[in-house]
């Protein structure tokens, strides 16, 4: 399914987005703000492309730029062991590898929630 789970992260973000979706580029800076402000304290943030042409995923990239890990699969078979149903899409795991939440969407409204969640998951022992 997933890369390996980080051994010093102890939340793990995967989001699944791909070039022609909209709230993506909406997400990215809320993601990019996510891993700066507690990568130190245990989040991992990778977004995970599922466009079959990486040179389109890269061209996004070029616009908007991501300071979290970014992996490929133009297979898209992430996506389905997941059960995606849109983009984008993001699952929370725990350091053991566990789905804790899934959120399918993104807009400018979910951004505090989602923050909310991380936080809580975050302070928990």
């Amino acid at each position: 399914m997933l890369a390996v789970p980080d051994s010093q992260a102890r939340l793990t973000y995967v989001d699944f987005w791909a070039s022609w979706c909209g709230p993506c580029r909406q997400s990215f800076p809320w993601l990019n703000q996510m891993q700066a402000r507690y990568g130190a304290k245990g989040l991992r943030v990778v977004g995970i492309n599922l466009d079959a042409k990486t040179a389109d995923a890269e061209r996004f990239l070029k616009e908007v730029p991501a300071s979290f890990e970014i992996a490929f699969d133009p297979q898209g078979s992430t996506g389905r062991a997941y059960g995606l149903r849109g983009m984008p899409s993001a699952v929370l795991l725990g350091p053991d590898g566990r789905v804790i939440e899934t959120h399918q969407g993104f807009r400018s409204g979910d951004a505090d929630a989602l923050e909310t969640l991380i936080k809580n998951h975050l302070s928990q022992p």
